[in-house]
């Protein structure tokens, strides 16, 4: 792992903005993290031991005979409307799902350039209808929209959605800043949909400053090998009571100041440096965030643990993470897959569940095939369809394709649901069911 030389200092300070502004301005709210526990660090052994096998390993999925949500659009990353306990909720009767989304003429390389929060409605969970964009045309932060999570207050009526504010708006040059972001709204339901209106000014409610989590400008004064903040997955501690934000980032600092404690891993493997974050919410306030250090590293391990979330079961905290293929350091090797880790406290004692971490992948014959796997309280997976059938070629390679190629093996769609068990330390897969599945 890293040797953090600043990371695990008491006093660390994450700039926080209530204003629906593009810019950092002296003197806006801050506050200190805490460092309630000291985070735990995944491991090059334990990702040594992933193993594929009956448990962990999804059906093969033929992408070309998937349905398409939509024929105008692509859709990628997604998540249901919950309640303020955490339970994926109705309105008036309606399920809400919001997608990442691009128009469907856009190649699958260039979607996150221009991505924008869509939602659909269904009364059984399984037939999806376009609601349209979530936030009216400009009114949103940066210069395009990643993927969040969205609660509702019913007493309220009321939606919280938060999402990644990715790049600035009016930039000339696409950049890969990030921050997150959130806006409240009122949700109005009839028989023909949902519709979300009033929206407050949109707000940065979160930036990272380096010592806990990498800022933008770390990532590329290192020669930009990668870059996270991003991902705001709002949680409540169903044995507290207590709300959180938890998201994605990479430890802070420059690399010329890692080192791996381990000195016989690869040259390179100091560059990844992949975390999941965690700030509290003070009394129901998002403009008043306690941030804490990170609940879990993959320092030269891993640079991209994406969609943290958590699920609480049998008094023990489930968080889970998807990564890539080609995310891993050096010298080891993962699937293109769901991952979790088990603790008894929400904060500290992290370990991987199944030893490795790993809970399901894609069929080695298929390795692409799905991403973004999202667990639901009831231990249902949604996912969408990623790319299929390339016989072996790196997704690397697919860009350099021509159009029709990448249009025929890219999914752009919801994948089949699935289903996991949960025994203490161990996972298992249990069954797939119809795509874009929502109980």
């Amino acid at each position: 792992m890293l040797a953090r030389k600043s990371f695990l200092k008491k006093a660390k300070v994450l700039t926080l903005s209530i204003l629906a502004i593009t810019l950092s301005v002296p003197g806006m709210n801050s506050v200190e993290a805490e460092d309630t526990d000291s985070p735990v660090n995944w491991t090059r052994e334990q990702v040594d031991q992933i193993e594929l096998d009956d448990s962990n390993t999804i059906p093969y999925t033929n992408i070309k005979e998937l349905e398409k949500m939509t024929p105008d659009y692509h859709i990628w990353d997604s998540w249901p409307l919950t309640d303020r306990n955490g339970n994926v909720t109705e309105v008036n009767g309606w399920k809400v799902l919001f997608t990442l989304s691009a128009p469907s003429d856009v190649l699958p390389g260039k979607v996150h350039d221009i991505a924008k929060i869509q939602y659909f409605v269904s009364r059984d969970g399984k037939d999806w209808e376009l609601g349209g964009e979530l936030f009216p045309e400009e009114d949103s932060l940066g210069s395009r929209e990643w993927a969040g999570s969205a609660m509702m207050d019913e007493d309220e009526g009321k939606i919280y959605a938060f999402y990644t504010a990715t790049g600035r708006k009016g930039e000339e040059n696409l950049t890969y800043e990030q921050r997150l972001a959130m806006s409240v709204g009122d949700v109005v339901a009839d028989k023909n949909g949902v519709h979300f209106e009033n929206w407050d000014e949109h707000s940065i409610i979160l930036e990272p400053d380096g010592e806990d989590y990498q800022s933008y400008e770390q990532a590329m004064e290192n020669g930009y090998s990668g870059y996270a903040f991003r991902d705001p997955q709002w949680f409540k501690d169903t044995k507290t009571g207590k709300e959180y934000i938890l998201f994605e980032g990479n430890s802070g600092g420059r690399v010329s100041e890692r080192t791996c404690e381990n000195e016989d891993v690869p040259e390179g493997s100091e560059h990844f440096n992949g975390n999941i974050g965690i700030a509290e919410v003070v009394d129901g306030d998002f403009s008043d965030l306690k941030v804490h250090s990170p609940l879990l590293e993959a320092n030269c391990v891993n640079d991209e643990l994406e969609r943290p979330h958590i699920i609480v079961k049998d008094d023990k905290y489930y968080l889970f993470t998807d990564t890539h293929i080609n995310k891993y350091a050096p010298g080891i090797e993962g699937p293109e897959g769901l991952y979790g880790f088990v603790s008894d406290t929400l904060f500290g004692g992290y370990e991987p569940l199944n030893g490795s971490g790993l809970v399901l992948a894609n069929p080695p014959e298929n390795p692409y095939q799905a991403y973004s796997w999202l667990v639901l309280p009831d231990l249902k997976v949604i996912a969408f369809a990623q790319f299929g059938d390339l016989n072996g070629m790196d997704i690397n390679e697919i860009g350099h394709k021509d159009p029709e190629f990448q249009f025929e093996h890219w999914g752009g769609t919801m994948a089949p649901t699935l289903e996991i068990g949960i025994d203490g330390d161990r996972t298992e897969f249990k069954k797939e069911l119809p795509q874009g599945w929502i109980k």
